[in-house]
Parts: structure tokens; sequence; C-alpha cells
């Protein structure tokens, strides 16, 4: 009898405690949540959306909102999975920093130490790269430069790291940001040398599990087999639209993993009560200080828009100011998939958003919108702000689009025969492309992505529209260059999403391969 009144006692003290949280919580949050984030997804057409809210210590919202699948009525909820995508870069941050607290690895460590043969573009920086460097994008490259090779292919994990020295840089390296995948994956590389176990069975088994996160995984393979996900789903380039499933397992460290709101909850808590996890020291505080320490600074100019001025990478987290508070966060992009993970110590704040459209900015939106609520900010509308942007660019793709398909539609004949643009073409850094006559087009496969197909109908002047099987990576002109009126390289690109330069295929002549 006594056991039983102290579970009543306790269950009473929990409800008082959570309903004096909520009781606190800002008006926008009780009075106008529901309704603006459906507004928001009926706007932006987000198919669904996941979030969870810890506040002192508890969860005080955990829920979803819309259906998993267009033309499904199965609803998302708390437990609805999605890929987190680069939300995955804290957690190899993380793991990183406890083996440098652990003296197993030194951050300022060379990478060259546990990978002799790495390089990058120029001697120089291959000699100086260490794990740090690696960890906070500043190599001196672009922002995801290499990343169409890289992205959703078949390359295995060293390939990809061999492959890194072909990048050539466009700032300096230790001194410009530029994000790089590949980067957070030579750090797993590394952390599985100096551990002895991969990436995936060190966070697992140091992290993971001992936040009982039992619904989050480590990579994407098998996602479309387990019950409760969300279906990917873009309306960039066409009517929304479901497309096919990331498999990014090559690049895991840097955006593999799969999570939901309820398990992240865990994770935001341990974030903000110093490394602890039901009064157990998970991780010690030093770690978590050691991935939030700014190793480069990405913008340190007031914003007109937002309560910041300076803005940091640490060891896989962004941090700035806000309205005079420190926050941390960091997004993850999949196609199909949008996430966010924002945590703020100073307000016991934990902030995390999943949804199932990457085409929007609604998930970052409604995090601003958050946080400025929490923090007494002047209620502005965070939607609508990036609503203007993202319809006037979206405008301004629908005319381009536009007149690719007119220039389709005059049919103009090549004055080169289709057969002669057929062959095969090569990429330094990517590796080669297979063009074939088909019908009136023609169609072009990629070494590295065997279920990726590009269909090239002609317009004019030796550009075809190209428009890709996977919708997501989208529709762009294909230019070939012709030497005495032969083919002799193809320029092709894709969604700004995977990479914003065009690659260059060069078609080998006889008398040796392309450069």
């Amino acid at each position: 009898m006594g056991q039983k009144l102290c579970q009543i006692l306790l269950s009473v003290i929990f409800l008082i405690s959570y309903q004096a949280s909520v009781a606190q919580s800002p008006a926008f949050l009780t009075d106008s949540l529901d309704n603006y984030i459906e507004r928001g997804m009926k706007q932006w057409q987000i198919p669904g959306l996941a979030i969870a809210i810890v506040k002192d210590g508890k969860v005080i919202l955990s829920k979803g909102y819309g259906i998993k699948e267009l033309g499904k009525e199965d609803k998302v909820d708390e437990n609805t999975l999605f890929i987190i995508a680069s939300n995955s870069k804290l957690f190899t941050g993380t793991a990183i920093a406890k083996l440098d607290y652990e003296k197993k690895l030194s951050l300022n460590d060379k990478v060259t130490k546990y990978i002799p043969w790495f390089s990058l573009y120029d001697s120089t920086s291959t000699k100086l790269v260490n794990i740090r460097d690696v960890l906070c994008h500043r190599l001196g490259t672009k922002t995801f430069q290499g990343d169409f090779t890289f992205w959703d292919s078949d390359l295995p994990k060293d390939s990809i790291i061999w492959k890194m020295r072909y990048l050539k840089p466009t700032g300096e390296f230790r001194q410009d940001y530029g994000y790089c995948n590949a980067g957070f994956l030579v750090a797993g590389e590394i952390l599985a040398k100096a551990s002895g176990l991969s990436w995936e069975e060190y966070v697992q088994q140091h992290i993971l599990t001992p936040l009982s996160m039992k619904n989050t995984y480590m990579n994407t393979a098998g996602l479309t087999s387990r019950t409760n996900v969300a279906y990917p789903h873009n309306n960039l380039y066409s009517s929304i639209t479901k497309i096919p499933f990331d498999n990014v397992d090559n690049l895991g460290p840097a955006t593999s993993m799969v999570s939901n709101v309820k398990d992240l909850t865990k994770w935001l808590l341990l974030q903000l009560d110093s490394g602890r996890h039901e009064g157990k020291q998970v991780l010690p505080w030093a770690v978590l200080q050691k991935t939030r320490d700014v190793n480069i600074i990405t913008g340190s100019r007031k914003s007109t828009v937002y309560p910041i001025h300076f803005r940091g990478y640490g060891l896989g987290v962004y941090t700035a100011d806000y309205a005079g508070r420190q926050v941390y966060w960091h997004t993850g992009g999949a196609f199909g998939h949008v996430t966010n993970v924002c945590f703020v110590p100073e307000e016991k704040l934990g902030i995390t958003i999943l949804t199932n459209n990457d085409n929007q900015n609604f998930f970052e939106a409604l995090r601003y919108q958050l946080l400025d609520a929490y923090f007494g900010v002047p209620y502005s509308d965070r939607s609508k702000f990036q609503w203007g942007f993202f319809d006037q660019n979206k405008k301004e793709l629908d005319n381009e689009l536009a007149i690719l398909k007119k220039r389709v539609e005059k049919k103009t004949i090549p004055e080169t025969k289709l057969e002669d643009f057929a062959g095969e073409y090569f990429n330094t850094v990517y590796g080669k492309i297979t063009i074939n006559k088909s019908g009136n087009m023609l169609i072009c496969r990629f070494q590295h992505h065997p279920d990726l197909i590009g269909y090239m109908e002609y317009m004019d002047n030796n550009e075809f529209r190209m428009t890709y099987s996977n919708i997501g990576y989208g529709i762009y002109p294909a230019k070939f260059s012709l030497t005495d009126g032969k083919p002799t390289s193809v320029e092709i690109r894709a969604n700004d999403f995977v990479e914003s330069d065009a690659y260059i295929f060069v078609k080998p002549t006889k008398t040796g391969a392309a450069n």
C-alpha cells in the first residue's frame, strides 16, 4: 500500500510540474502553434511534419502533423522516422570529442597519421590538415563540392576519400568556410582506426544505447522495410510527388542517420543537462564543450532580419547569438526530407522539426518563430517572410523550365546526328557517363548512380533538356561542345541541393583518355 501511495504521489508531482511548465509556455505555443503549422504545411505543400520541444528538463510537446505519404491516410506521429541527414554530424563530432577527451586521439592529429594515402588538392594542405579541419568545414573547398559524385552513389567510402584530392579549392585552407560532407566521412574512418569500432558501432554503443534511443538507426539501408516511415517528396520541378529514398550510407558520418522526434528529445535533454541522462553522466561535460567551441567563423555581420550578429561552426554544430542568447543548431537535408535540431542551454530549451518535403524553408521559419516566442522577440511572421523569397525563386525557375519546354517543342533538328552524340564521356572527379540514342532522344547513364537516368531531348545549338529520372535532381540544359562537327564534351548539372557547379565530361580521343 505504501509503495502504491508513493507512486501516486510521484505521478501527482510530475503532473503538477508538467502543467506548471506548460502554463509558463509563451502564448504562441499554447494559442497559435497548431494553426501556424497547419497553415504553413498547406502553403509550403508539406505532407508531413513532426515536432518536439523540451524545456526545463521536460518534454512539453512531441507530436506529428499531416501524413507520411501522399495518397495515403497514415498519419505522422512522434515515432515516425525521417532521415535526419546532416544532423548526424553532431553525433560524429561528439564521438571524436570523446576520443580526444580520453586521449585516444587528438583533434590536432594529422589526417595522414591515420590514413597515410589521404590527399587534398595541394601538397601543403595535405601535410597540414588535421581532424579538427575536416570536422569544421575549413578545407577551402566550395560548399557541397564533389557531392554530385558522392551523394547517393555506389562509391565505397575509401573511393570517396581518395577522390577528395581532385577537388580544386576555391578558397583558402583554414580561412574560408565551405561545407564538406566528405570531411566527416574522413573523421568517421579515423574514429574507427582509433577506437577499434566502426563509426556505426561506436555511436550506437556510446551514445544511442545509453540514451535509450531505440528507434534511431545509423544507416538509411533497410529504411523502406521499417514501419512508421515518412516518405520523401519534392515539388520543385513538378507538382508535389513522392521521390526515392536516398541511400547515403557511404557518407554515413556526415548524413546517414534516421530518427524521430521522440528519440531526439533524449539527445536534446542530454545537451541541455551537461551530458546527463536521467541523472546519469553519459558524456563528460568537457566533451560537449569541445563540440561547441567555434573553429571557424561563418558570419560576423549583423543580420538585417534576425536578432543575430555572429555565427560559427564547432564540431558538427553551428552556433550564433539570437536575441542575446547563445543558440546551437544544425539542419539536415536529404532528398525529400529536411530537418533541424536546435538547443539553447541558457534557456534550457530544445527544438527539433522533421519534414518530408525538401523544397521548403518552413521547417526553419518555424524554428525561428519558436525562438522568437520563447525569447520575447516581437512577433513577425517568419514563414511569410521566407515565403516571399521562395515564391520569387519558384517563379523564376518555372519561367526557366517553360523556356526549356518551348525550345524542345520547336522540334529543331540537330545538324549533328543523334548517334554522334552517343558514347562514353569522362570527368576526373566523377568518372564515366554513357550516352546512347533512344528514339528521338538520348539516354544518359551514370557510372556511380546505377538507378539514375538522364533523359535528353534536343533543343537547339547543341543543347539538350535533361530530365532526371529522380525528379529531385531536376531539369537542366546539357550543353555539348563540338570540334569539326563532332561532340567532344558535355556540360551537365543538377539541383543545387546536391551541388551548384556543373560537371564537364570529356569524350576520349583516339590518342588517349580525357584529362
